[in-house]
């Protein structure tokens, strides 16, 4: 167990502290502001504060973790290594930089609170991080340093064991459409018809005409290829469907379609099940528990996992909205088009309330890779190369890789070609 001497425990000082060395380093960590029982201490042990208390393994802190509230921080990223550090200690700290104050940053997403500029849908851009603009995004940076901190502990404990975890994925299948011709009810299907006549759409009238008459499966319908996958696997799948009500920004299947009903009851029986929480979900908490119990209503279990549609959070709101209707898992967190590490860890982390100063329930599962963030690499080679390097960069520090891709990304259809074939390559990366 490893003993933190500072001269205030703070809330955030813990929630650092827990991530850095219980989820990253696998490390039990206890926490102390009294002298004498820093120094009985006998095993692993350190001190996080302005002066070291003589010898002992010091790390000089930073202010961060010991205000309240939000304020205009300077950043001065350096090169540390082959990583890049922030907030820079002296030469008295055992690490060159406050990798505590600089993750809790990173985690928080305080820099989301910030004033920043937004897309057209009001999401937070890769290119106004922190990550981005200093080039460390490509690098999950918080477990980078975590081991940093692992080797100077293993330098002054050299006879202590310590544990390590294994690599591990959990894929996330995104159902925002589960269907593309089948179970759209008469008028949407008439529409879509009149669509592909004016349009001199004719071959995807006959591909229309072709699933609804039966002689062909549903381009969308990949469902069968996703369960023969997922019993393969060793790593369950985390199936999201969107069961909103129709909208412009939601079309799926209306949950009075029975056979849509029974195909979540069927991926349920292999995969988790979650929900898409729909476009307008997203600010109304009255719309996604309709939607959190309408799901519950279908896989008779609570909901334990949502996804916003299009990637889109307003911090700390949409995160609240879950605490209070009592979902503890989100896999919002990421860039639609760009892979990375958006809160700078490839470890699920606790939500941290900036403005109540409290770690919640909600476990955040950030993901590195979505599907579109591919389509911007032209040729099958180079989405390959850029996936491996993403999953040697989560190899290296034994965290979690989390990739999402959609139904109908394993149609083979139209940009998808080949994506099966990166979804495999995920999957025998943990082999």
């Amino acid at each position: 167990m490893l003993l933190v001497y500072s001269h205030k425990i703070t809330p955030r000082l813990k929630y650092t502290f827990r991530h850095i060395c219980r989820r990253i380093l696998n490390l039990d960590v206890t926490f102390t502001s009294k002298v004498e029982d820093f120094i009985a201490h006998n095993s692993l042990k350190m001190s996080y504060a302005k002066q070291p208390l003589s010898n002992e393994l010091f790390v000089r802190s930073n202010e961060l973790l010991f205000e309240n509230g939000l304020s205009d921080i300077d950043i001065n990223v350096q090169k540390w290594d082959n990583t890049k550090g922030f907030f820079a200690t002296g030469d008295r700290s055992d690490l060159p930089f406050d990798i505590f104050a600089a993750s809790f940053y990173l985690l928080s997403r305080y820099e989301e609170y910030m004033p920043h500029v937004k897309d057209d849908y009001g999401r937070f851009l890769a290119k106004e991080s922190l990550a981005y603009n200093h080039q460390f995004l490509n690098q999950p940076v918080v477990d980078i340093w975590a081991f940093k901190l692992r080797d100077v502990l293993k330098a002054r404990f050299p006879d202590f064991d310590f544990p390590k975890r294994k690599y591990a994925i959990q894929p996330v299948i995104d159902v925002p459409t589960a269907f593309y011709f089948r179970q759209k009810g008469l008028l949407r299907t008439i529409g879509g018809t009149l669509n592909d006549l004016r349009r001199f759409k004719l071959r995807q009238l006959y591909q229309r005409y072709s699933v609804l008459m039966g002689f062909k499966r549903d381009p969308y319908d990949t469902f069968k290829w996703i369960i023969t996958k997922q019993k393969q696997s060793n790593f369950k799948f985390t199936v999201l469907f969107l069961i909103g009500d129709y909208s412009t920004y939601d079309k799926n299947i209306n949950t009075n379609k029975k056979q849509f009903v029974s195909l979540i009851k069927s991926i349920a029986d292999y995969c988790n099940v979650g929900i898409k929480a729909s476009y307008f979900a997203l600010d109304d908490i009255f719309i996604l528990k309709k939607e959190k119990v309408k799901m519950e209503a279908i896989i008779n279990t609570d909901l334990k996992a949502v996804r916003h549609s299009f990637s889109k959070l307003n911090l700390p709101q949409s995160y609240r909205n879950l605490v209070e209707l009592e979902i503890n898992q989100d896999f919002t967190m990421g860039y639609i088009d760009t892979l990375g590490f958006r809160a700078g860890t490839c470890t699920p982390f606790q939500f941290y309330d900036l403005d109540y100063e409290v770690q919640t329930p909600l476990k955040i599962n950030p993901y590195h890779c979505l599907d579109f963030a591919l389509l911007k690499y032209e040729s099958e080679l180079d989405k390959t190369e850029h996936l491996q390097k993403l999953i040697d960069e989560i190899k290296a520090v034994n965290g979690t890789f989390t990739p999402i891709f959609h139904n109908y990304t394993f149609s083979d259809s139209n940009n998808w070609t080949g994506f099966r074939t990166l979804f495999n390559q995920i999957l025998e990366s943990a082999e």
